[in-house]
């Protein structure tokens, strides 16, 4: 239903700021900002000042939807929104709120993700943390576009009607499914964190 903004525990969400801490840009969707508006930042007090630079925040955000109010944007630390039009009236007011809007390619209505991350790769952002919704988070995966997934399991039960934690559709048979190699599993505080990659699917 929304009402519970934490599931896991702090020593997960700490794991995850070092997550952060070490990329060079984390990535999510515009449907994650409207939702929750994040703020993406690192938020690392027993390691402050060991970490320099913070990361790029990168919105996928195709038709600029984002509110200049975002919290995000009233925050240090660079933000970059990419859009299939960064020409218009809307564009120059997220700009004047502190946001970097830049255009990127289009695939059918949406933003072409490879191209997406070639632009990153352009601007020597090598180590991208994707930080998304079910949507934008299969979609990544579907068109082989993430090289690892870090999952963090807390011990609760939340029912069938929680949300997913990957939208993919098309995925209705056994042999339609994705497989994983799990490289590690550890336990984080109460909670545990499993790191798998993706394999190549035979068709």
């Amino acid at each position: 239903s929304g009402e519970s903004q934490w599931i896991t525990a702090a020593a997960a969400r700490h794991d995850v700021h070092r997550l952060r801490a070490r990329s060079s840009a984390i990535v999510t969707g515009i449907g994650t900002v409207l939702h929750d508006d994040p703020s993406l930042t690192v938020r690392l007090p027993d390691d402050a000042g060991q970490y320099g630079e913070l990361p790029l925040r990168v919105v996928l955000d195709s038709q600029l939807q984002m509110s200049p109010q975002a919290k995000m944007l009233s925050q240090s630390g660079p933000v970059r929104l990419m859009t299939l039009n960064a020409e218009t009236p809307k564009a120059e007011t997220l700009r004047a709120a502190g946001a970097e809007v830049i255009q990127v390619a289009a695939k059918g209505s949406r933003i072409d993700l490879a191209a997406m991350l070639r632009q990153l790769a352009a601007d020597e952002r090598n180590e991208v943390l994707l930080e998304a919704g079910a949507t934008l988070s299969g979609a990544m995966l579907q068109a082989g576009l993430v090289d690892e997934l870090v999952i963090y399991m807390a011990p609760l039960l939340m029912g069938d009607s929680a949300c997913g934690l990957l939208h993919l559709p098309g995925l209705e048979n056994m042999a339609d499914r994705i497989e994983l190699e799990i490289t590690d599993i550890r336990a984080v505080g109460h909670d545990w964190r499993i790191t798998a990659r993706a394999l190549e699917r035979s068709r």
